[in-house]
């Protein structure tokens, strides 16, 4: 599985911005003969022994169509160590870096420490928009600076327990949110003070139930033309955090629900909720399709793409896109040969393929998502559906990286809690927070 979003805004709460000994630069200034014989070393975040299993298959690939290179992939690293290793360069320093944090994108490309890798593109004559989704695109640049391509992709959707939904007389997932309301109080059993089951655990707190997975099926604008935030004039937020806290309510409450989700177990592990069937509803990315599988879960598990806003309910099908970026260190001295194995991995249709197959995630090219080698879950096709559809999207990069995600977030847990009597004036001083934490970090 991909822990993109498990990691993104801790990541991005704890990662200093990369200082000016980062900065350098890719296109003519990459000398380097790509023919010749070269070991390149390769950072990536995966942990998990089958998911290193699947990486170094992918290398192996890589290395019989490019004999003269020699891959040297290192996993389990975090985008920390990633940035305190770029800035001080030298031999140990990687030469291509893949990372699950697409919030901080804006900060390898503005600091520099991933090259640019648009004269790389522009050589290979590769047409982005016909190989990759908008979203992917948008979340792989910032600032007009391309200093990173998509690996594989994250889609969003809804899982539900579909032995619950027969019990409780529902007879096909929601595709808006009052459909969802009805359905997750139509599944909630109370119990005493706490739940036999929930049909759906609201609160932000909630495992992937963020605000900015939700406020996606809005279609939200983050910021506007001048690059501040459009949170407090984008109706898009006032909406989502309105739905929520109305369903909070509906639910118990905060409190109840609070105590309720204090039985649940870890997000990765057997015991999570949708796992216990604690819960009917889950919001979650496709990994979660091969977990459920793995936990044996004793029902029958169904997917859909999550619910929009009634008024919206033709663009039923999109959802919140992220994923794996990979990039070339600014400070690597292979980066002609480094380009070779990122072309590799992000445009290869085999290869995307392979490890969409061998990681249980979304390919991230058009090609790839069309394959016929694809071999997942048939139910992985509605996962599939919404990396195509034109209306899914995903958060723009920022300088300061996911900073505005964690302040937004933040205003979130005050919110469901009934702690912001006054909505508009709330996402008002959230907006000034987060342009006032641009400023600065610029």
């Amino acid at each position: 599985m991909n822990r993109t979003a498990a990691g993104a805004l801790a990541s991005a709460a704890v990662i200093a911005l990369l200082t000016s000994a980062c900065t350098g630069s890719a296109g003519s200034a990459a000398s380097d003969d790509p023919n010749a014989r070269v070991t390149l070393t390769f950072w990536h975040g995966w942990s998990a022994p089958a998911e290193v299993k699947a990486v170094d298959a992918g290398i192996e690939r890589f290395e019989a169509a490019h004999p003269n290179v020699t891959v040297k992939a290192v996993p389990n690293v975090t985008d920390d160590k990633i940035q305190q290793a770029l800035r001080a360069g030298g031999s140990h320093a990687p030469d291509v870096v893949s990372s699950f944090t697409t919030d901080n994108v804006g900060k390898f490309c503005s600091s520099g420490a991933f090259a640019d890798l648009a004269p790389f593109i522009e050589k290979s004559g590769i047409d982005l928009e016909k190989t990759f989704a908008k979203p992917r695109l948008d979340y792989t640049r910032f600032e007009g600076r391309r200093c990173a391509l998509p690996l594989l992709g994250d889609a969003y959707g809804l899982y539900y327990n579909k032995d619950a939904f027969r019990k409780a007389g529902i007879t096909a997932p929601p595709k808006t949110w009052s459909e969802f309301d009805e359905a997750a109080v139509k599944l909630t059993k109370p119990k005493g003070d706490s739940y036999e089951q929930l049909g759906f655990m609201p609160t932000f707190h909630g495992y992937e139930s963020t605000p900015g997975h939700l406020v996606a099926q809005w279609s939200p604008t983050y910021f506007d033309k001048d690059g501040r935030s459009g949170i407090a004039t984008d109706p898009a937020f006032a909406a989502m955090f309105t739905w929520q806290k109305n369903l909070v309510d509906k639910l118990g409450g905060f409190a109840k629900l609070e105590r309720y989700r204090n039985t649940f177990g870890d997000e990765w592990g057997a015991k999570h909720p949708f796992h216990t069937g604690q819960v009917a509803m889950q919001l979650d990315g496709e990994w979660r399709l091969g977990m459920a599988t793995d936990a044996k879960v004793p029902f029958e598990v169904g997917v859909a793409p999550l619910p929009v806003p009634d008024e919206q309910a033709g663009d039923h099908g999109k959802g919140y896109l992220s994923g794996t970026i990979v990039g070339i260190a600014s400070t690597s001295r292979k980066q002609n040969a480094a380009w070779e194995l990122v072309k590799y991995l992000t445009t290869d249709t085999d290869a995307v393929v392979g490890l969409a197959n061998e990681l249980r995630n979304v390919p991230s090219t058009h090609a790839a998502l069309a394959s016929q080698k694809l071999k997942l879950d048939p139910r992985f096709r509605t996962f599939l559906d919404i990396a195509r559809h034109p209306k899914s999207n995903t958060t723009p990069a920022s300088v300061n990286g996911g900073a505005y995600q964690v302040t937004l977030q933040e205003f979130g847990y005050l919110h469901e809690a009934g702690k912001v009597p006054d909505l508009k004036a709330g996402l008002r001083r959230t907006a000034e927070q987060i342009d006032t934490d641009i400023e600065k970090a610029k």
